[in-house]
């Protein structure tokens, strides 16, 4: 984490996003409604700049993948075949004493989670023994401790993988069990039996409330896709490989939301199926592992807080599947699923429908259903990771304080503030102008209130890259002072250069050019 004593929690960046208008809790005045947000003014700019970072990424960069954005509505029968009714379940377990709820698979992997930290600290000691001369392949690869510990792990995920794989609930709460896992909370060992739980929201369709108008807010992006893939390739004229891509809202009914917007029952995903002939979907596979982590480590986040993490257990649809996991403040958790999806979905959905969802193959001169392979991140998690990665408390030299968001100056919700000096003596008309010039091309701020100091602080805290003064000498020479963020170092430059100073620093494009 960007924070000099690694002490950033969840705690200090909700408290920040509502201090500066990044998030409010949804329904503040009654109290507000459990694991739903609202974006404030600097929060929806910077959503809105990482979604048109993706997109420009995703649609405008390959010419093989256009976008859609279907309803949030869909027809029952969608959810049926794709396996949501009957298979869209976690398994959920209950402490009798806390009366906290938790998903079972969860509270195993915070278990091996925490065999995994007692790794990490035989490598830290062992690498404080050794010095430079430490191999840490060698060690964790012969060491009786590290070895036992990694024998544990294995056995665990082994048994939780072929737990879930049939769904035998009695062998989750054995596992649970066996390894003594307490309640986080009250540090009770009193559980309830495993049991299913179905994800979805369901509400009625017109004015009867019985089961013929039953329909579903949509739990995933994709099954809008899928269903339009038809009319996708034929109006868009596309021949495989291509993709569809799509932002929207998804609704999932969590067992136990919280870590703030980690975890959310209404959420964002930015998803984009690439539909391929089968046979390549391994090839394709790695493809887009490479093109995600790609786009992740443009930002400048930190390459160490990004690893891959394959699936121990692949969702029905699924012939192989992983995750890019970032390093948030709780640990490393899912930021992007990566999933070839073989022709699971097209195939349902032609059952379903009894419409025909192929492909025409002039070369082969055949028809059949394509292969998919699938990118999906989350919008509100993606938010959290630059949120989390950016927000810094520094000390400075001369002993004062500052927090600051080190954000990639191409997604900060503000690029540029324009600051007066004094508002006397012409600076302020002076900054006026200048400030209606460059508010047509960045999101820029006008503040003339307070010392100046004090101003930097507030653009500091919201993340601003760069703050321009506006003093007496700009009114003899047209120069103003450009004060950069992180480094808060200042240079002078002609007011006619301005606009391109700041545009090669805060363009979008400066990200794109390194994919």
């Amino acid at each position: 984490m960007a924070n000099s004593g690694d002490t950033t929690t969840l705690k200090n960046i909700s408290s920040h996003c509502k201090e500066y208008g990044f998030i409010y809790p949804s329904s503040e005045i009654y109290d507000g409604l459990g694991a739903t947000y609202d974006y404030g003014p600097y929060g929806s700019e910077l959503k809105n700049n990482i979604k048109e970072y993706w997109w420009k990424a995703m649609v405008r960069l390959n010419e093989n993948i256009v976008g859609i954005d279907a309803a949030i509505f869909m027809h029952p029968t969608t959810w049926k075949a794709s396996g949501h009714v009957d298979a869209f379940n976690d398994p959920l377990i209950d402490n009798k004493d806390s009366k906290k709820r938790y998903r079972a698979d969860v509270l195993i992997e915070d278990a091996i989670a925490k065999i995994e930290g007692k790794i990490d600290k035989e490598v830290k000691k062992a690498s404080k023994r050794f010095g430079d001369s430490f191999d840490e392949a060698q060690f964790t690869a012969t060491n009786d401790r590290v070895l036992k510990y990694k024998g544990q792990i294995e056995d665990i995920e082994s048994r939780m993988k072929s737990a879930l794989e049939v769904g035998d609930l009695a062998a989750l709460k054995q596992l649970i069990v066996d390894l003594e896992i307490a309640d986080p909370v009250s540090g009770s060992r009193n559980w309830t039996d495993v049991r299913q739980f179905n994800l979805m929201f369901s509400t009625e369709l017109g004015s009867v409330a019985d089961e013929s108008g039953k329909i579903y807010l949509r739990p995933e992006t994709a099954q809008g896709i899928f269903v339009n893939y038809l009319n996708v390739q034929k109006t868009s004229r596309m021949r495989l490989p291509f993709g569809i891509a799509q932002i929207g809202k998804a609704f999932r009914n969590e067992i136990i939301a919280r870590q703030f917007i980690f975890r959310m029952r209404e959420f964002e995903q930015m998803e984009m199926q690439f539909f391929i002939k089968p046979g390549t979907d391994a090839t394709w596979y790695e493809h887009w592992k490479e093109q995600r982590i790609k786009w992740h480590k443009a930002l400048g986040l930190g390459e160490e807080n990004y690893r891959f993490h394959d699936h121990l257990n692949l969702a029905h649809y699924a012939n192989a599947a992983c995750d890019i996991e970032f390093n948030f403040p709780m640990g490393f958790k899912e930021l992007e699923g990566i999933h070839s999806r073989t022709d699971f979905d097209l195939s349902a959905h032609e059952k379903h429908s009894g419409k025909k969802l192929q492909f025409f193959d002039n070369e082969e001169n055949k028809s059949y259903v394509p292969y998919v392979l699938e990118t999906s991140i989350g919008l509100d998690r993606m938010f959290l990771a630059v949120m989390s990665s950016s927000y810094t408390e520094e000390k400075l030299e001369d002993g004062s304080e500052r927090t600051v968001l080190k954000l990639p100056p191409a997604l900060a919700p503000v690029k540029v503030a324009v600051l007066p000096l004094m508002n006397k003596d012409g600076l302020d008309e002076k900054a006026e102008e200048i400030m209606k010039e460059v508010k047509l091309d960045f999101n820029a701020q006008y503040d003339a209130k307070d010392a100046i100091g004090k101003r930097y602080r507030r653009q500091d805290a919201i993340g601003t890259p760069y703050c321009v003064t506006v003093d007496h000498q700009t009114l003899e020479d047209d120069t103003v002072t450009i004060r950069e963020r992180d480094s808060m170092e200042q240079q002078r430059v002609s007011i006619p250069e301005l606009i391109k100073t700041l545009d090669e620093k805060v363009n979008i494009k400066t990200l794109l050019k390194q994919l």
